[in-house]
């Protein structure tokens, strides 16, 4: 199937780049271009695309806030967020308002086309090391929100917040398997367990409730 990408992006540059490279890629095609939050919002609703690019930082709406009013429509287009920081408290928001990872803008076409297809299969982008590395900086920052009470986390199995813990560490569902010699398809019932019984999105929420609620500390 043909991937379709929406970029949200204020800077042309970037989005005629971005164009281009997915462009070449032959299971995706870029379904339109937005230049601030409210125009990604609009575009979203109308082309329905499977994976928004979204920058984080554009004039009359942020990428957080457009984010947010995609997700809400429930049409299943995920959100890929676009940086220029690795440690950028913004993308920390965008992360707990439900984007599905996210890139720096410096990344290689490789990192890029494959970051996508991540993203568009339904997996968090949670592997670079970037990534944990964000979520750990904010999990330490006193300014956060208190983390969830730890009687949440009492609603999860043992074996289910052994998973919740692996998955906060950035580990595929293969790896979780062979780490507690379990069946793949066992991990991925206990990861759709745990999202419904945290009233979670997706993995990535999943990752930053494992750290908020200090399941997982940074090392």
């Amino acid at each position: 199937m043909t991937i379709r990408v929406l970029i949200a992006d204020d800077q042309m540059m970037v989005r005629e780049g971005f164009s281009v490279l997915l462009g070449a890629q032959p299971d995706m095609e870029v379904c339109g271009e937005a230049v601030n939050g409210r125009e990604a919002v609009d575009r979203a609703r109308v082309l329905l695309p499977d994976v928004v690019l979204m920058d984080i930082r554009m004039p009359l709406m942020n990428g957080i806030e457009a984010t947010r009013e995609i997700l809400a429509t429930g049409h299943g287009t995920k959100v890929l967020v676009l940086t220029t920081f690795d440690l950028d408290e913004y993308v920390y928001q965008a992360l707990r308002a439900g984007a599905s990872g996210f890139l720096l803008k410096d990344a290689s076409a490789r990192q890029l086309a494959d970051g996508v297809r991540v993203v568009a299969a339904g997996e968090a982008l949670l592997a670079p090391t970037v990534t944990k590395r964000l979520i750990t900086e904010f999990s330490r920052r006193d300014h956060l929100p208190q983390p969830p009470a730890r009687e949440r986390i009492g609603e999860l199995t043992e074996r289910e917040t052994q998973v919740l813990a692996l998955i906060a560490q950035g580990l595929a569902n293969a790896e979780i398997a062979a780490h507690l010699a379990v069946a793949e398809s066992t991990v991925k019932t206990h990861v759709s367990r745990i999202l419904v019984k945290l009233g979670l999105r997706d993995r990535t929420q999943a990752a930053v409730f494992a750290y908020e609620a200090r399941l997982v500390t940074p090392s």
